[in-house]
């Protein structure tokens, strides 16, 4: 499934490869938008790095089948 993860403040698009190559990318306002396809375990893996690196959570939206995706 393809997750976005949105979290207050700036995160550089070098951090990707922390979060597993998921996209990172900066809107307006400072708002961090992390997006890509996980499973529900490594999603749960990237909730708990945005937690330790102190990030305030704004929301997590499925977004529907990912690109490996069969949609069975």
């Amino acid at each position: 499934m393809r997750y976005e993860i949105r979290v207050a403040g700036g995160l550089d698009p070098s951090w990707s490869a922390w979060f597993d190559g998921m996209e990172i990318t900066t809107e307006p306002g400072g708002v961090t938008v992390i997006a890509g396809d996980v499973d529900q375990a490594a999603l749960h893996g990237l909730l708990v790095r945005v937690r330790d690196l102190a990030l305030p959570l704004l929301s997590v939206q499925r977004l529907g089948p990912g690109r490996g995706d069969r949609g069975i």
